[in-house]
């Protein structure tokens, strides 16, 4: 072989060798963005459903479904007035207190304007609880005619 034909070559097995990094590199650079936007894991994320007070009412209360209500306000504002049978776990102490919260029973959560109910939401979802609804904010529930204790 030729000088001319070795260097020919060698650049050849060059731009090969480029072509197939460059490939290499945009494939991490789609996966990477992938598991970004989807969060890893399908399996592993919940969907949180949005319920209304109405909703509640009709899906949980009346047909007296097992389910756990969690109130996530401050122990001030549950002292306050707080919807008949829920519990109290403010957000800020949530993820260290998942102990207390059964990830084999349906959650419903609320606080006041329904801000902290969305965090606690994807709290318990991040931490697999897959049966999760949000009731948004206990004004939304009085603004109803729903009445608190």
């Amino acid at each position: 072989m030729s000088r001319r034909s070795k260097n020919k070559q060698k650049q050849q097995n060059q731009r090969n060798i480029i072509i197939v990094a460059a490939a290499v590199i945009t494939l991490l650079v789609v996966a990477g963005a992938f598991v970004l936007l989807t969060g890893g894991d399908d399996d592993s994320v919940a969907t949180v459903q949005n319920i209304s007070p109405d909703g509640y009412q009709e899906q949980f209360v009346a047909a007296n479904a097992s389910h756990l209500l969690l109130d996530v306000r401050t122990p001030e504002e549950f002292a306050s007035g707080h919807i008949a049978g829920a519990v109290n776990i403010p957000v800020e102490s949530l993820e260290n207190r998942l102990s207390e919260v059964s990830p084999d029973q349906t959650v419903v959560v609320y606080c006041r304007s329904g801000n902290r109910s969305e965090q606690a939401s994807r709290i318990l979802a991040d931490a697999g609880y897959d049966s999760i609804y949000d009731l948004g904010g206990i004004t939304s529930w009085t603004a109803q005619g729903y009445p608190v204790e």
